[in-house]
């Protein structure tokens, strides 16, 4: 590494608020504000997790982030026979309206911030959002949050698909175009390397490859109409925070300088805020050990203090019983208050970029961005994301990194503690959340009803124009709004796009 002159200060390390913004896009970062504490949470009935958010904004969280339930995320109403069994099992099951309203009773949606983290849905979850809006009486304009709404990622890393990579990037920058004219305050995507990385990847590769696809949304955005200067400024993006403690901190850096440098030079952005990396970070789920749980209350703070070193504006912190159940009431507490451990006695947050100049973490800054940019230009020579993805290029770049991975954890070579080393021959017992079974019998009787009560006219009408909107090539979100006002279901709504779009089938990698 080139010694820190002044050159390279300025050139690659910079000033706190400047680009390449490598320390930060705030000049004062923490000391101004803090990154917005949420905690990710949805399971059972929507009755049921309003209870959960309505628990943990008393307890100090400033933003709400929405899980959804598998058959919410496919596309299935929760009396499809693939649903049976998942009925709010990982997250809240949304089939209507009505649920939708019923997760949001009571919260002022013109005053919380949300994130939802759904992706072939994304369209009709956020014309649930804007409809339960309209009803509380709060106009879209004045709605603050983020649709993940990242399916590039799905064909990948997760496998939450439904239709075709090219339609599936339609309904993405539908959701881009609608946004730009209704909800100003809105971060249309959140582009997630979260995924990349507990499917197996490496840092490099977790920044490498959500860039592939960053650069793949902004591009089908500019070729919408979109003005780069101000669609960027709504991109917002999602990583994950592992467990190598320094290498973490780097990634987070070398992310915000390279974006920058893709934005100024690849897509001629001239708007600083269009330039400037904004991120959500989540500990890591793939990191948590079954065995001896409490080790990852220890593990977690690790990972949220070097993401606060890194620089987010948001956070989630896991559950210690997260590698058992959903997380506990009392887990969940525990994960909110290690984030207010380092925001209120740690110190970290009264220093801008606490680690900046250090040789080891300036030079870890270097190597990330380096070895990103030599992956990004090797899918460049592919012939792109989309080529890329339909070739599975990604997809087995990532599962040899997993299998790599893995078998340093099963040798010893990489240690997991109270795993493959200083483990015990039994854990106590810890009481785990348990999903009531009774959940899908109710909730199949409740979008039954809401089958069973809804104007048929105004229903068959409305989805209608979700089809003919596929098939014509108009916006697709306003008729979606008027589906789900209509008081058709998520299941309905995604079989009418099936039966224009198709549905993907997974390659052979």
């Amino acid at each position: 590494m080139r010694g820190l002159d002044t050159p390279r200060i300025l050139d690659d390390i910079g000033f706190p608020g400047v680009f390449p913004f490598t320390r930060g896009i705030q000049p004062t970062m923490y000391r101004g504000r803090l990154w917005t504490m949420r905690q990710y949470a949805g399971f059972g009935t929507a009755a049921e997790a309003n209870r959960r958010y309505r628990y943990l904004l008393q307890r100090g969280v400033s933003g709400l982030s929405v899980a959804f339930d598998l058959p919410t995320q496919m596309g299935y109403d929760s009396d499809h026979d693939l649903a049976a069994g998942e009925v709010g099992r990982v997250g809240v099951a949304i089939d209507s309206i009505e649920d939708m309203a019923e997760l949001f009773d009571a919260i002022p949606l013109g005053r919380v911030s949300t994130s939802m983290t759904i992706n072939a849905t994304a369209i009709i979850l956020l014309a649930l959002y804007v409809a339960v809006a309209r009803r509380q009486g709060t106009a879209p304009g004045a709605l603050a949050g983020t649709i993940q709404n990242d399916i590039l990622k799905e064909y990948i890393a997760r496998g939450t698909y439904i239709y075709p990579p090219r339609a599936s990037l339609r309904i993405v920058t539908d959701i881009f175009a609608y946004a730009e004219r209704e909800l100003p305050n809105w971060n249309t995507i959140s582009i997630s390397g979260y995924h990349i990385r507990e499917a197996g990847s490496t840092a490099v590769q977790e920044v490498a490859f959500t860039f592939a696809n960053a650069i793949a949304y902004v591009q089908a955005a500019l070729d919408a109409g979109l003005d780069v200067n101000r669609f960027g400024q709504r991109v917002s993006f999602f990583f994950n925070a592992h467990n190598d403690f320094l290498e973490e901190v780097a990634k987070y850096r070398a992310a915000r300088r390279l974006w920058a440098r893709i934005m100024a030079e690849r897509f001629g952005a001239t708007n600083p805020r269009a330039r400037q990396l904004r991120f959500h970070t989540q500990t890591a789920g793939s990191t948590l050990t079954a065995q001896q749980p409490d080790n990852n209350i220890v593990r977690v703070a690790l990972q949220a203090l070097a993401a606060v070193l890194g620089g987010t504006q948001s956070l989630h912190c896991n559950g210690r019983d997260e590698a058992l159940a959903l997380p506990t009431e009392d887990s969940a507490r525990t994960a909110l208050r290690t984030q207010q451990i380092v925001a209120a006695e740690s110190g970290v947050v009264n220093t801008v970029d606490p680690l900046g100049g250090s040789w080891a973490l300036e030079e870890l800054t270097d190597r990330i961005e380096r070895d990103a940019r030599a992956l990004l230009d090797s899918i460049d020579a592919a012939g792109g994301t989309l080529a890329a993805i339909e070739r599975g290029v990604i997809q087995r770049e990532i599962q040899e990194s997993a299998y790599r991975a893995q078998q340093q954890i099963d040798s010893g070579e990489r240690v997991v503690v109270g795993m493959n080393r200083f483990a015990t021959e039994a854990s106590a017992p810890i009481e785990m959340l348990e999903i009531d079974p009774a959940i899908e019998r109710r909730q199949i009787e409740r979008v039954r009803a809401v089958r069973a009560s809804r104007d048929a006219t105004a229903w068959r009408g409305a989805l209608d124009g979700v089809s003919r909107s596929a098939r014509d090539g108009g916006n697709l979100v306003p008729p979606v709004i008027q589906a789900v006002e209509a008081r058709a279901t998520v299941g309905e709504i995604s079989d009418a796009l099936r039966a224009v779009f198709g549905e993907h089938k997974e390659i052979d990698v």
